[in-house]
């Protein structure tokens, strides 16, 4: 390590999570992976309910090993007015503190944003929730699979002779993850740096489930408010784009994308067929679009004649844009992920060893580390209060004693 770094991008960033599941879970993971001290607060009588998600490797849910990794777990009742004091001492030497109670847990627990700035007020606090703080939907529970229909997402996913589909992984909770991890760091900018030197104080960041969806479909918005047009299901295809689609093979199927027109003239010309570049059904992008089960069909005429690897191999010497089609076990085998070092092993006292995914992005100079799975339910309770937080040793043991820690 050269005199210029300095570890992780996030280092000596003190986050409190009293989130659980996956849209905070995942959201302080990132976090964590890019260096913050990530101190998770879990119930003392119950755990996260990850922890009880399958896949299991004997009694470990490796959903909890994945989303809980480089975390410290502590346990502390919040609802007990020992256990908001608690809390309240946490927060007061912490730079963030997420939460996705249902709007209102905590004003009724006495922890609302107003007290927790009272405490410290340059405390960035992030808020996840189904519907948001505000609005008629806001006290509601609400899950990623609500989200995921009231944002136009599965009404838009699926083919167009099938009912709406919804995502095969929890992506509501995971973009709104997303959304609050680049959020967190404006906030911190803005209190840090911004304009004039930063504020020097925080603020609250309030994310919804349904949101960080809804605001992916760049251009609808604006397309229904000029023209009343509304997206509808086209399956594997692009409504603006074509041909893009997976495409059959004599073996199994591969993805292709020519979204400019130089690309799909290298696949015309990858396939020996000049005429459909020529073609006036496919002419331009627009003229593609109209035609795209035409084209869909030429194409696959086409790769069905030879293997995926064999038609992969092909387009790409021609320069199209082309790819196959994994599972996990495929990815495990490739090169480029290896090349990459996108799979990495970690011990662990419960499996012995587990390989996850590493940190996303890389970094050249400062990158973000996978340094352990998720820990055991407490497991970091007298470290922490002991030590980080300083709590007396007689205290600590009467908060043990009466089930607040």
């Amino acid at each position: 390590m050269s005199d210029h770094d300095s570890g992780p991008p996030l280092s000596g960033l003190t986050v409190v999570d009293c989130s659980g599941m996956i849209s905070g879970g995942f959201a302080t993971a990132q976090l964590a992976d890019f260096g913050a001290d990530v101190v998770m607060v879990e119930h003392p009588e119950v755990g996260d309910p990850l922890r009880e998600w399958p896949p299991f490797d004997g009694d470990t849910s490796l959903k909890w090993k994945s989303i809980g990794r480089n975390k410290r777990c502590v346990t502390l009742d919040l609802s007990a007015e020992a256990g908001r004091e608690v809390l309240l001492e946490m927060v007061s030497e912490a730079d963030v503190f997420f939460e996705n109670f249902r709007p209102g847990t905590l004003e009724r627990w006495d922890l609302d944003p107003e007290t927790l700035h009272e405490h410290n007020p340059e405390l960035v606090v992030v808020r996840l929730s189904g519907y948001g703080q505000t609005g008629p939907r806001s006290e509601k529970p609400g899950f990623g699979t609500v989200a995921e229909g009231l944002s136009g997402w599965a009404h838009a996913n699926g083919f167009p002779d099938r009912e709406p589909l919804l995502p095969p992984i929890s992506l509501a909770d995971l973009m709104a993850a997303l959304f609050a991890v680049q959020s967190t760091m404006f906030a911190l900018y803005e209190r840090e740096v911004g304009e004039d030197g930063g504020s020097g104080v925080g603020q609250v960041v309030d994310v919804s489930l349904y949101e960080p969806l809804f605001r992916l479909f760049f251009g609808d918005v604006e397309a229904y408010d000029a023209l009343g047009e509304t997206r509808e299901r086209t399956g594997n295809r692009h409504p603006s784009a074509a041909p893009r689609n997976v495409y059959e093979t004599a073996d199994g199927h591969m993805t292709l994308s020519a979204s400019s027109q130089r690309i799909f003239e290298n696949v015309a010309e990858a396939m020996d067929r000049p005429d459909l570049v020529a073609d006036p059904r496919f002419e331009t992008n627009d003229d593609r679009v109209r035609n795209a089960a035409a084209l869909d069909a030429e194409i696959e005429a086409w790769t069905r004649e030879r293997t995926t690897e064999a038609a992969i191999e092909t387009m790409e010497a021609h320069d199209a844009i082309v790819g196959p089609v994994y599972d996990m076990s495929d990815v495990f085998e490739d090169e480029q992920y290896r090349a990459r070092e996108d799979v990495v092993e970690v011990d662990d006292p419960a499996l012995g060893s587990i390989r996850t995914a590493n940190t996303v992005p890389k970094f050249s100079r400062t990158p973000g580390e996978v340094r352990h799975a998720g820990p055991d339910h407490g497991q970091h309770n007298a470290g922490y209060f002991l030590e980080d937080l300083g709590l007396d040793p007689e205290r600590y043991d009467e908060l043990r004693e009466a089930g607040v820690i």
